[in-house]
């Protein structure tokens, strides 16, 4: 009955976002305790606070192309849509044109290119985050960052990854931009 329920709300996920869950649906079949350890991270995802809604998408998507260029990265496009986030900054995010980001956006993106390349310069990027908006902030953007990586990494660990494709922002198509992270 649970399952039935699950797969139900997991069919309505999809047809809202155009995405596919089938990853979650199989994980669901072969070890639903597994399932319900991974949901939990939809918690850890949505946490949000005191930064600014476009920042935090912004290193969300920036962390979320490190891992995938496709479903995923959508899927966190249009949910950043959903919440009244800008297509033209989105867009901008998505092909690298930090010259056209806001101030505040471009903050935020390379601080998650500096945290996923461990790069010695997220130091005075965490430094200036917490004067701007405090340590939540900073909380908040290590958790959008790390959760945005979860979900394509579990996806293509258990072999329901997709090829690199554009990303639709709006009515417009981005190719993105890559993020290459150091091994």
């Amino acid at each position: 009955m649970l399952t039935r329920i699950i797969k139900n709300r997991l069919a309505a996920f999809e047809r809202q976002h155009g995405y596919d869950a089938s990853y979650m649906r199989a994980v669901l079949d072969i070890d639903s305790k597994a399932f319900f350890a991974f949901a939990k991270v939809q918690k850890m995802s949505a946490y949000h606070r005191d930064v600014p809604r476009m920042v935090q998408y912004a290193a969300g998507i920036t962390a979320v192309m490190a891992e995938d260029c496709g479903p995923c990265t959508q899927l966190a496009v249009g949910m950043a849509l959903a919440d009244g986030c800008s297509q033209t900054v989105l867009a901008n995010v998505i092909a690298g044109d930090d010259i056209a980001l806001p101030d505040d956006v471009r903050l935020g993106v390379s601080f998650a290119r500096a945290v996923l390349a461990h790069a010695p310069e997220a130091d005075d990027l965490r430094d200036e985050i917490e004067k701007r908006w405090g340590k939540r902030a900073v909380v908040s953007l290590a958790m959008a960052i790390t959760s945005a990586r979860l979900y394509p990494t579990f996806k293509y660990a258990l072999g329901f990854g997709k090829a690199c494709t554009r990303v639709t922002v709006g009515e417009k198509q981005v190719i993105p931009r890559r993020v290459r992270v150091a091994a």
